[in-house]
């Protein structure tokens, strides 16, 4: 019997003792609150993201004439897989930190930014060695998403996306393995570059799955984001002039729960008024990868019937996860032999399931991958860039417990994601402002090596991407007295119009129907009718690809389209639109006549 027990029953019956008791359990009961409180300060001021604070200086500035170092005067973070001289790495994992002793060195790209007159002031919070997407940490906690403070930040690398979108640095390191940096760069609200593959110094960084992963970085300003890619790519500072050519992957912003105005549209919108884009394209890109990566299709489901966008990319993501594992199990296996008491509960179930993952089709998996790169490559050439929503669902409710949602959020994501880590091109995320409470972003992808070129691409175009956004956010449905849209009210006064035959008319009236909600195809399409009408063909195609854009299923944009390609002597786009509508409506005489029609003019 303890001590203190027996003093207790000594002295039941004295009331000082049960002074003494009470004093002592309300002063447990404070210093816990205490300890509470000031760990919230502590999370509210660094909204939890970082893990070691310090400072590295900059070296000191070449003398002239040497150039000026391009990153003076701002500050960055690293998330906890870059090793710091005499600091213990720690990967994400209190296990791993124990059992490792401090680096040596500090990793080339740190130093790089030094040199380049950076300086470094924390270690972030990441996922446990570098799995996951979520960003939560059970062991160091969840970093706070400055956007959404109940909702996840993303992952791996949470803590540096927090901690730039919080304004705590300028700019901020991480690791991209599976989406570890795009996907907290779209939760979170900011830029992100994931370069091309192996181009960037992984010397003193912490491997996961090297052959996937890369170096990646997180920035709020454009700028920003250029200049610390100039330093770690060694890129020349001249800019040369190019054609740039953009490609909507249409079926995978058909996967996204927001809405294409405020993502396609505003891309499209943002580039018209810039010079040297070319009119953009549309692409069905999960039938591209079928039909040009042959290795894949051992890995799709076998249920008989054509594959999707989405079954053919969660092939992909699969055969990703597989490489993953593997490498990281033969990057880590013996160290796990050395721990094996620690395995369980206190390691995170994507590290368990790497460290007893089996693969006997490893070469299946590097072909898929092999495949994929040059697919890619064919694809965009020297100028092409590819446009993707950046994830697939808004960030998730922290904790969240429901499996299947988990699941399902895991395999939609980890699809956008396996493009760029499959095929080794550069992606930068840009964030478009938001839809309700959630951030919305888009990604750009270029072909591997081509990462000066999108740097520059974004620098030309971010702030006309912005204005846009702006433009998407505020076009809110508004309604007149009787609570009927204003949108439909000039629709009506347009559709009055043209039956009246007062085509230029009908042409105001649908534009301000446009104005107030540009995300309803009828109208572009009503308007593309009174184009033909004024035989004003090149504005009645963009109207109806607007609208084609927004419904894909509109059967009289096809038609009109057709017919202003007619008209513009373009027999065999025309041909296509009309054929596309007798897909839609198999009994439409328009489109059969006019489709015999073009087939005589071509012959």
């Amino acid at each position: 019997m303890s001590k203190s027990l027996t003093f207790i029953q000594t002295n039941a019956s004295n009331p000082k003792t049960w002074v003494v008791i009470g004093v002592t359990v309300a002063g447990i009961v404070i210093l816990a609150e205490t300890r509470k409180r000031r760990i919230k300060s502590l999370r509210e001021e660094d909204f939890g993201a970082f893990l070691d604070r310090f400072e590295l200086l900059p070296f000191p500035p070449p003398p002239p004439p040497a150039a000026k170092q391009t990153l003076s005067g701002l500050t960055f973070s690293i998330s906890d897989a870059f090793d710091i001289k005499d600091y213990i790495t720690g990967f994400g994992s209190p296990q791993w930190k124990k059992t490792h002793e401090a680096a040596e060195k500090t990793a080339v790209v740190v130093t790089t930014l030094l040199r380049n007159g950076a300086t470094c002031v924390a270690k972030t919070i990441m996922d446990e060695m570098g799995f996951g997407i979520t960003g939560e940490n059970k062991h160091y906690g969840t970093p706070i998403n400055p956007l959404m403070p109940s909702n996840v930040p993303g992952g791996c690398s949470s803590g540096s996306a927090v901690s730039v979108a919080a304004e705590l640095v300028d700019f901020a390191l991480g690791i991209d393995t599976t989406g570890g940096v795009r996907i907290p760069a779209s939760f979170c609200g900011i830029l992100s570059f994931r370069p091309s593959q192996g181009t960037v110094s992984s010397v003193g960084v912490l491997p996961n799955s090297q052959s996937l992963e890369t170096v990646g970085w997180f920035a709020r300003d454009p700028a920003v984001l250029c200049h610390v890619g100039h330093a770690l790519l060694n890129l020349s500072a001249v800019t040369h002039k190019r054609q740039r050519s953009l490609i909507f992957a249409d079926d995978l912003f058909d996967l996204s729960d927001i809405p294409k105005q405020k993502s396609v549209h505003v891309v499209r919108k943002a580039i018209e008024n810039l010079s040297g884009y070319q009119a953009p394209k549309h692409m069905n890109f999960g039938q591209y990868v079928a039909s040009n990566v042959p290795c894949l299709a051992e890995f799709c489901e076998q249920s008989g019937k054509p594959q999707d966008s989405a079954s053919t990319l969660n092939a992909l993501s699969s055969v990703m996860l597989s490489i993953q594992r593997h490498e990281f199990k033969t990057n880590h296996e013996e160290w796990s032999q050395t721990c094996k008491s620690f395995l369980g509960p206190r390691f995170s179930n994507d590290v368990v399931t790497a460290l007893k993952s089996r693969n006997e089709n490893i070469k299946s998996l590097y072909r898929v991958k092999t495949e994929m790169r040059a697919t890619i490559q064919s694809l965009l050439k020297e100028d092409g860039i590819l446009v993707i929503p950046t994830v697939a669902d808004p960030p998730p409710k922290l904790n969240t417990k429901n499996k299947n949602a988990v699941s399902e959020f895991h395999d939609r994501n980890y699809a956008l994601a396996s493009i760029a880590s499959m095929s080794g091109c550069c992606q930068v995320t840009v964030p478009l402002g938001k839809h309700g409470d959630s951030p919305i972003s888009v990604s750009f992808l270029a072909y591997y090596g081509g990462d000066k070129f999108l740097l520059d691409t974004i620098l030309d175009a971010y702030a006309s991407l912005q204005d846009q956004a702006d433009i998407a956010a505020s076009l809110a449905p508004v309604t007149d007295s009787n609570g009927i849209e204003a949108s439909e009210v000039m629709k009506e006064k347009g559709n009055a119009a043209y039956k009246g035959r007062q085509w230029n008319k009908a042409v105001s009236c649908y534009t301000e129907a446009i104005k107030l909600n540009g995300a309803n195809a009828t109208y572009f399409c009503n308007r593309a009718a009174a184009y033909l009408e004024l035989a004003r063909f090149q504005q009645a195609e963009e109207d109806c690809t607007e609208a084609i854009l927004i419904d894909k299923k509109n059967v009289k944009a096809y038609l009109r389209r057709g017919t202003a390609r007619e008209s513009l002597i373009r027999y065999k786009e025309a041909a296509a639109d009309f054929k596309h509508a007798l897909v839609l409506e198999p009994q439409n005489k328009t489109a059969k006549i006019a489709e015999k029609r073009l087939r005589k003019l071509m012959s």
